[in-house]
């Protein structure tokens, strides 16, 4: 499981639950490097029209956010495994920062099988907490791909600060991160490994920090994401379990009385291919 909820282990049967992805929304709207979005429209056409590939779409939160921030005609194609994110997805209603409603259309598929044949007339490829539960190999194959500029948010690059601090803080990180890298994932390496891959294609690459940022005012949040990180290190290390439990239950009860608050960093990621920056 990444530090968003996304995942795929049987420490993360929920990682793609809707209500998790409801739950998480506010905090990856409010993280989103929001500065990136002025080299993004520098490079689109300036009032459209704009065919934008999300993927791993989820319930198409990032729609939500980046649709009203673009202007002209949108028409937005939503990939993901998942169908019954996909059936969720396809019910979003999107529009411009001009007011024009966008078209939505979803697409069922694996992203690491994607070839430039599929984003022909792509003007835009987004994605949000995808990248660092890829490999190499199927980044590069989204690198290879896209022909047109690439805004991928949130991804996690192994940096978390509780306050206040616990001794055992370090070791749960130290686990969760080994965790993210099973399988292959790059995990936290994966915005330096699309840095690369788009880099090697003539893409000017702009990188900005996008942390949530969890207080008392976002306690539900805080409590079910420390309850993925705690089980994601725990089936990592098993060993850590006993000590695992009792952390929990104390980072719990913080959060509880509000007396807990957490930074977990992200990079957002703009991949200009040569020419349009």
């Amino acid at each position: 499981m990444n530090a968003n909820g996304a995942g795929g282990s049987s420490a993360e049967t929920s990682a793609f639950d809707p209500a998790w992805l409801a739950l998480r929304e506010s905090a990856d709207a409010a993280a989103r490097a929001a500065d990136l979005l002025g080299p993004l429209r520098a490079a689109l056409p300036p009032d459209g029209p704009l065919t934008i590939w999300d993927l791993g779409c989820g319930t198409g939160s990032l729609g939500r956010w980046l649709s009203g921030r673009l202007r002209g005609p949108q028409h937005w194609i939503l990939h993901d495994n998942d169908p019954v994110l996909l059936d969720q997805a396809r019910g979003n209603i999107y529009t411009s920062a001009d007011g024009l409603p966008a078209t939505i259309e979803t697409r069922k598929g694996d992203v690491g099988a994607l070839h430039a044949s599929d984003l022909v007339g792509a003007s835009l490829v987004t994605a949000s907490a995808l990248l660092d539960v890829l490999t190499a190999a199927e980044i590069d194959t989204i690198a290879a791909a896209a022909a047109c500029p690439a805004l991928l948010t949130l991804s996690v690059v192994g940096r978390v600060r509780l306050s206040p601090p616990d001794p055992l803080d370090a070791e749960v990180a130290g686990a969760f991160d080994a965790h993210q890298r099973r399988d292959g994932r790059l995990g936290p390496d994966a915005v330096t490994a699309a840095t690369e891959a788009f880099g090697r294609r003539g893409a000017t690459v702009l990188t900005r920090s996008s942390p949530w940022r969890l207080g008392p005012g976002q306690s539900a949040l805080t409590a079910a994401w420390l309850r993925g990180w705690v089980a994601a290190a725990v089936e990592q290390r098993p060993g850590l379990a006993p000590a695992a439990d009792a952390y929990l239950r104390r980072r719990l009860d913080e959060c509880t009385a509000g007396g807990l608050s957490a930074e977990v960093q992200h990079v957002d990621l703009l991949a200009l291919p040569g020419g349009s920056s």
